[in-house]
């Protein structure tokens, strides 16, 4: 299990009110499950999980206590986008906030996403 970072869980209330943990994980499995379906994507956007996670762009309506996060960076016209879910308190305690999977999207996608898509939560630009 890798730590991430914290999230602020003003922001993630979006998503549920049951929050228990700022704490962020990704485990060697979920890591795996990234490199199995998007070949070369972790070792490119890994160093930006944590900003994803601590400043959202947007973040858009998923399963339960699950949403889809979107983060914009210079990355040649590719942004991150992160499946995060919650822990709660009906979650094992052992358990944490867990990134589900990521990848960069392109900007046509992140704008079919914002189109198509509940957004929960949008960063207020500064």
């Amino acid at each position: 299990m890798h730590f991430v970072g914290n999230l602020d869980k003003s922001i993630y209330r979006c998503i549920t009110e049951d929050i228990t943990t700022n704490a962020v994980v990704i485990t060697d499995e979920r890591i795996q499950h990234i490199e199995d379906h998007h070949p070369g994507e972790y070792e490119e956007i890994e160093q930006y999980l944590p900003m994803a996670i601590s400043a959202p762009d947007y973040i858009l309506k998923d399963r339960a206590n699950t949403g889809l996060i979107l983060k914009s960076f210079d990355m040649d016209g590719k942004h991150v986008q992160v499946v995060l879910r919650l822990h709660t308190s009906t979650d094992k305690p052992e358990y944490k906030n867990s990134i589900i999977s990521a990848w960069r999207i392109s900007t046509n996608r992140l704008e079919s996403y914002l189109r198509n898509k509940q957004i929960l939560y949008k960063r207020q630009q500064s």
